[in-house]
């Protein structure tokens, strides 16, 4: 058991991939050696912006031997009556690598059988390692390859240097054109000797002390956020961190060292997301709050060098952050001289889809279905329309323009500004909720009626001119989208008919396309996705399909039915309910038709009346429950029910000669069947 030590040098890495072609090399040669039967006791992983490196511990030098068996044809087919061998055996032998006479036989119980068995002897881990990390670096997630110089190799960045080491000893193999050895490379600038790593187990320590490397990207993200944290303190607030930022800033140093600075107060009368967003995206910078979570004039900066000097690097990284700050200033200041309802016009000349019209056409279909889902809702539909119709116009805006991050937060901006009610401006702002996964709905409900109506509308309008999305690609984020609506209306409760709000969503594409026949795509587009959405939730998939194969159109309706389900299951009798529902669909299927009219009169076993008695009585009380929507008290009820269906079972024969006494037993299976269906079809219930 040895310590086995990879690491492939580069060219500077993509930061935003880093992190991910880590865990991907790290994934691929761990897979690889496991299937050679070389799995290492622990894999430590490390990246930085010029290496991706692999360090396994307590790992098997060689592979242990096996004994390879096979078993041919029978003997009765593998000779002929002389003894000849036929054909079957003459290939089985080629097969094994062997003569027929080489050939063992073996009697077994079900008869006699040519025999190959040979002993393997296991490889040696350095014989194994060059092709299996090739391989892992060959599947990694890279976009676009790159070539460099007269290379034919290709990788996501030139390869500098390359390290394979087995304790002390190097693997001699040959890698994307670079040959193996046991010099790496320190940082860029303050350690620009080849360095020697004596022993594999060594290479996080030998590059932290000698080289100014942090090489494992966990270790150098928390220091970073410890940094951040400390200097924020020392400026008198706290950091803003972005995770997203954070592992950005992580892939992009070495050797991190927090640098803060200031700029001028005037800034801050330009709305926080504009700087916030400038020092994000821009800069790399980090934005410091006080505690009444105002912005302060300071910002912080990861360094990739340890600065005599840090005040030049801190003025440095100032003078470059007033020019983007100016330019934000001016964007605000010249977005107000116009009002937001007054770029309503210029939507007209910005296309949305060729197919679907501009964007102005977009507004105009999202405030009649905006009006239409508030009037459903009994909400104040002159609010939702008036929301829906300025909804886009921010990203008319200079800021917007240079900022797309900020469409609908402006918007609220200069809504507020034009004098428009608060409701109307939170709207245009939330109609993008939620933006990502996790991230907040709607809460007002101006903003919910515009949020459901921007989706659908673009559902509907790109099903329908056969633009769904398929496999991996999703160009209109309609997966997205559809999730959205799904939140929104589950979260904040909204009892809206998916079916007729795409009805309306095809009405108002009329003039542009026939989208009627795409709704019921949508609707089962809308319905695949609540099961991504439901197994987030950690709710069996079986518990949403017996839901759904009752079609509730009320999302609320739904999510009621299978919170409801999902509870019942824990009751004892919920098990031997859902398999008497599965044996009574089976039988019901089998009928062209089944009457719900049964006959007390033509009971002639106990256990038929007795069924028909309880369930006579439990329907009063489950059948209001379900009425009102309250769904686990009736089926509690229902559960009562167990006793007299398992009795039913074992002593009542359905399929009987005498076809009235057989239809009369059938009404009463499908009676006990519709009482479950009022919910869900238990009979999916696995």
């Amino acid at each position: 058991m040895s310590d086995c030590l990879i690491e492939l040098g580069t060219e500077e890495l993509p930061p935003k991939a880093l992190l991910k072609l880590s865990q991907a090399f790290t994934a691929g040669v761990s897979r690889g050696l496991e299937s050679a039967g070389l799995s290492a006791s622990s894999v430590e992983s490390f990246a930085t912006p010029r290496r991706l490196a692999i360090l396994l511990k307590d790992i098997p030098l060689k592979q242990q031997d096996q004994l390879v068996e096979k078993r041919g044809p029978a003997l009765k087919a593998a000779f002929d009556a002389d003894g000849n061998a036929s054909k079957a055996a003459m290939g089985f032998a080629r097969s094994c690598g062997v003569e027929v006479s080489d050939l063992a036989q073996k009697e077994t119980e079900k008869g006699a059988w040519l025999y190959f068995e040979k002993k393997q002897k296991g490889q040696e881990l350095s014989a194994l390692l060059a092709d299996i990390v090739s391989d892992s670096l060959a599947k990694l997630p890279i976009p676009k390859r790159m070539r460099w110089g007269d290379r034919s190799d290709e990788f996501v960045r030139p390869v500098q240097w390359l390290v394979m080491l087995v304790d002390d000893q190097i693997i001699d193999a040959n890698i994307l054109g670079s040959a193996a050895g046991n010099q790496t490379q320190g940082h860029r600038f303050h350690a620009s000797d080849a360095i020697t790593i004596s022993q594999a187990a060594d290479y996080e320590s030998l590059l932290n002390d000698s080289a100014y490397v942090v090489a494992s990207f966990e270790k150098r993200r928390e220091i970073i956020r410890s940094q951040l944290e400390q200097t924020a303190a020392q400026l008198g607030g706290a950091v803003r961190i972005d995770e997203g930022l954070l592992d950005e800033v992580t892939a992009l140093v070495e050797w991190p060292v927090a640098v803060s600075g200031r700029f001028d107060e005037e800034f801050l009368s330009v709305p926080v997301e504009a700087l916030v967003s400038t020092m994000q995206d821009h800069q790399k910078y980090f934005s410091v709050f006080d505690k009444n979570n105002q912005l302060l004039p300071y910002f912080i900066t990861i360094s990739n060098i340890q600065s005599k000097n840090p005040d030049v690097v801190s003025h440095g990284n100032e003078r470059v952050i007033r020019p983007r700050f100016s330019d934000a200033k001016f964007f605000w200041e010249q977005d107000q001289k116009v009002t937001l309802s007054s770029r309503l016009q210029s939507l007209e000349s910005v296309v949305f889809q060729k197919q679907l019209g501009s964007l102005g056409d977009k507004v105009m279909r999202i405030r009649s279905l905006a009006g239409y889902i508030a009037e459903t809702l009994s909400s104040d539909v002159t609010q939702a329309e008036r929301a829906a119709e300025l909804c886009k116009c921010d990203l008319m805006t200079e800021m917007v323009g240079e900022f797309p991050k900020l469409q609908g937060i402006m918007g609220n901006y200069y809504a507020q500004i034009d004098g428009e009610s608060e409701t109307v401006a939170n709207a245009i702002e939330q109609h993008y909720w939620p933006r990502f996964a996790g991230d907040a709905v709607p809460q007002q409900s101006a903003g919910q009626c515009v949020a459901i109506a921007d989706r659908i509308d673009t559902m509907l309008g790109i099903f329908a001119i056969g633009q769904k999305p398929t496999g991996v690609k999703d160009p209109f984020g309609l997966r997205r989208a559809a999730l959205g609506i799904i939140r929104i209306m589950i979260e904040n409760k909204l009892a809206i008919d998916i079916n007729d709000l795409c009805q309306q969503a095809a009405a108002g594409l009329a003039d542009k396309v026939n989208a009627k026949p795409a709704v019921q795509d949508v609707v089962d587009y809308i319905d695949d996705r609540l099961k991504a959405y439901y197994q987030d939730q950690q709710i069996r998939f079986d518990v949403v399909d017996a839901v759904q194969a009752c079609k509730p159109g009320v999302l609320t309706d739904l999510q009621n039915r299978v919170m409801a389900v999902n509870d019942f299951l824990s009751n004892d009798s919920a098990v031997a309910l859902a398999a008497a529902n599965k044996r009574i669909s089976n039988i019901l299927k089998k009928q062209d038709t089944v009457s719900v009219d049964v006959n007390p009169e033509l009971f002639q076993e106990q256990a038929e009346k007795d069924l028909y008695q309880k369930l006579s009585e439990v329907e009063k009380i489950a059948l209001p429950h379900f009425d009102s929507g309250d769904y686990l008290p009736g089926l509690n009820a229902l559960a009562d029910l167990r006793p007299v269906v398992d009795q039913f079972f074992d002593d009542v024969m359905v399929m009987v000669d005498d076809n009235t006494l057989k239809q009369n037993r059938l009404a009463l299976l499908q009676t006990l069947a519709n009482s479950f269906l009022r919910v869900a079809d238990f009979s999916r219930i696995q």
